[in-house]
């Protein structure tokens, strides 16, 4: 059974910062993309960060500079170290992990709000 288990969300102010840990396992581990996605209210959900298992890492625009993404292999687990958060990143956040194939694993998501 595959499954991402997402934690770490939280309510924190702006400027604070935020680390969440998504852990793989079966058949959801040792993908070769591991990756953190974001659903806000009413709007389409977005690439956050993703990882390869070699370490090459891409952000998207609204987070480059502010997040960083890490991996842990023998773990199977990513992590989002997310600082100077901004109320427009509120939202849940979602792990991915998918295969080279294009195969698409999901968490359930953890909710991270940013609220003055």
């Amino acid at each position: 059974q595959e499954q991402l288990m997402e934690s770490g969300g939280r309510s924190v102010q702006p400027g604070e910062s935020l680390r969440l840990s998504c852990v793989a396992s079966g058949n959801a581990a040792n993908m070769l993309f591991m990756g953190w996605y974001r659903q806000a209210p009413g709007k389409q959900r977005e690439m956050v960060a993703e990882i390869t298992d070699s370490g090459i890492s891409k952000y998207g625009d609204s987070v480059q500079g502010r997040f960083t993404i890490s991996r842990d292999n023998a773990k199977n687990t990513v992590y989002l170290e997310m600082n100077s958060l901004k109320p427009e990143d509120t939202g849940v956040y979602l792990c991915n992990a998918r295969s080279g194939g294009g195969r698409h694993f999901w968490g359930q998501g953890t909710q991270v709000t940013v609220s003055s």
